[in-house]
């Protein structure tokens, strides 16, 4: 299945149906009256977060969506029938923006997650509604409320409590697949990684879900390369995982490349945690180790993890590292939500 993060997509909800004018005529009844019913809502349109998908690209081929009208009043007061609703089910992830692509209406991050999009139009009053003590015939019926077109953007940031960063060939792609059942493409020239992958990592009987995105150069945020559209999959995690290619020839200045980019993409993403690890240990020799792992250190202003996707040396620490910031985070946000709310009048 193709990946696709964004889509357009225009909606609309249903019109209410009209209220009927309508009088009784049977025979032997003298004063017969109104009788006209209600007209039935339209339909509403719905967004709902399901289980099961990982990408938007349903929205690719099918992009308007617009719910049912009501149906009109009838006479013998009948009311119309309510217009069928329009659901559209994206991925756990998903958010929701007008058209300006900034104000976002709603964020779907569980299953089963539900949000109004457009509701219907109201179904109009029949005359039978406006029958009183001193109108008796009245030939009066609202007609039904119009639906309400939008145009929306859907924008899916993968649920993920680690990912993946680093220069295009720094061994993200290795490492996924070296800690977990994700087969993503691996080869020895750049960009190869195109579009996100997931894979659940596990460790000392704990598991946690990875997220590896293609790989940032310089001026991603200009759009260099595949930019930086998919760092929104790691706005979402926990800890971020930095790794840098041992055998560059410059590992502070790769460091300080990626440290960049998360500056320049804005928001809080490079204020998240994160552990650094020098990566490909395996071609080093022990000199080169010491010389580069001091060199990143100083980068980073922080301890630098060593290890090898291929050799898998080093692995079980890194993944032990994230997952205790991982668990941090966890019981921040339990803690949080756990304190009551202060008390105002």
């Amino acid at each position: 299945m193709k990946f696709l993060d964004l889509a357009k997509v225009y909606i609309q909800s249903g019109a209410g149906g009209n209220g009927c004018v309508s009088f009784r005529r049977e025979k032997y009844v003298e004063y017969g009256g109104p009788d006209g019913g209600d007209g039935g809502k339209g339909g509403d349109v719905w967004a709902e977060a399901v289980d099961g998908l990982n990408t938007l690209i349903d929205f690719r081929y099918r992009q308007h969506f617009f719910a049912k009208n009501g149906q009109g009043g009838m006479g013998k007061q009948r009311s119309g029938r309510a217009g069928e609703d329009v659901v559209l089910r994206v991925p756990v992830g998903t958010e929701i923006l007008e058209e300006d692509e900034e104000t976002v209406i709603a964020d779907l991050t569980h299953v089963g997650q539900r949000v109004l999009l457009a509701k219907g139009g109201n179904g109009g009053f029949g005359n039978l509604h406006f029958k009183t003590s001193t109108n008796q015939a009245p030939r009066l019926a609202n007609p039904g409320q119009e639906g309400v077109e939008r145009t929306l953007w859907l924008r899916l940031k993968l649920i993920a409590d680690a990912g993946l960063l680093g220069l295009p060939n720094a061994g993200k792609s290795t490492f996924l697949a070296a800690t977990s059942n994700a087969r993503p493409k691996i080869a020895d020239y750049p960009f190869t990684t195109l579009h996100p992958n997931l894979g659940v990592v596990g460790v000392d009987d704990a598991e946690f879900v990875l997220a590896d995105i293609p790989g940032l150069i310089a001026g991603a945020h200009e759009g260099r390369g595949v930019g930086d559209r998919f760092l929104g999959h790691v706005e979402r995690c926990a800890v971020l995982l930095h790794l840098v290619d041992g055998t560059s020839g410059d590992v502070a200045g790769d460091y300080r490349t990626i440290v960049h980019e998360l500056e320049a993409y804005g928001g809080y993403l490079a204020e998240k945690p994160r552990v650094t690890a020098l990566n490909k240990i395996d071609a080093l020799s022990e000199d080169e180790r010491a010389d580069r792992r001091a060199a990143l250190e100083a980068a980073a202003g922080q301890p630098v993890l060593m290890m090898s996707g291929v050799s898998r040396e080093g692995v079980s620490e890194v993944l032990r590292a994230l997952r205790a910031r991982i668990e941090d985070d966890r019981l921040r946000r339990k803690t949080a939500a756990e304190e009551p709310e202060p008390w105002h009048p």
